[in-house]
């Protein structure tokens, strides 16, 4: 039992060591190339998991080599537009100036209801508010709106609002970092006026407070609803 259990572990952290050697890039979008290798390790490593009887070095060399192929495939993806496009296939423009084209949903096999769908998900019920929208080679459909559907930017506008920045961390789950209010210039006295504002009295009564490099805050009282 031991020994399969050390076999398991063994697996998993060499499988993580291995994708994250890939890259982010791999992990966050799955082309087909990927998903076959990920499906393909999966399988690998389940069979020394289960058996004992095959050398734990007998499952690891398979899953070095297709992790070394899908880093040279990667590289030579990076290199060479041609052969990105054999490996990954190109993008395809399945709405243009609102009008669906049927023959690229036929050669992606896209129906109707799955592109409508996706349109929905990304807030989109009207085909004549979208430019093109593109199925990617991962899968995912990228929506350009129509320029008079567009919302206004501050700068066309004439607006020059203040850039608030990255919202930082506090108090998380009534633990204070203290680090990060040190970082954002502020003590302890400056932390007690803010949860007084919201009606606390300690960080332990927090579920969440950011501060961002404005100075606004944002407080989750624990219970609060969501």
């Amino acid at each position: 039992m031991f020994v399969v259990l050390l076999r398991t572990v063994i697996l998993y952290l060499f499988i993580i060591a291995g994708i994250r050697l890939l890259g982010k890039r791999q992990v966050g979008e799955l082309e087909p190339s990927e998903l076959t290798l990920a499906l393909i390790i999966a399988d690998l490593a389940s069979v020394p998991m289960q058996d004992n009887g095959i050398p734990l070095l007998s499952g690891l060399i398979p899953i070095v080599v297709l992790l070394a192929l899908a880093t040279i495939l990667s590289v030579l993806s990076a290199k060479s537009i041609r052969f990105r496009a054999l490996l990954c296939g190109r993008p395809s423009v399945v709405i243009e100036d609102g009008i669906v084209l049927e023959s690229e949903l036929r050669r992606n096999r896209l129906t109707i209801d799955e592109l409508m769908e996706e349109l929905r998900i990304q807030g989109y019920t009207d085909f004549h508010d979208i430019k093109y929208a593109i199925l990617e080679t991962n899968g995912q459909l990228s929506v350009l709106p129509a320029a008079d559907r567009k919302p206004p930017t501050a700068a066309q506008l004439g607006l020059r609002p203040e850039e608030p920045g990255l919202p930082v961390v506090l108090i998380s789950d009534g633990r204070l970092l203290s680090r990060n209010l040190r970082q954002r210039g502020y003590e302890l006295p400056w932390l007690e006026r803010q949860l007084s504002a919201h009606g606390l009295s300690s960080p332990s009564q927090v579920f969440l407070l950011t501060v961002d490099q404005l100075g606004n805050t944002y407080c989750i009282a624990k219970g609060d609803p969501a």
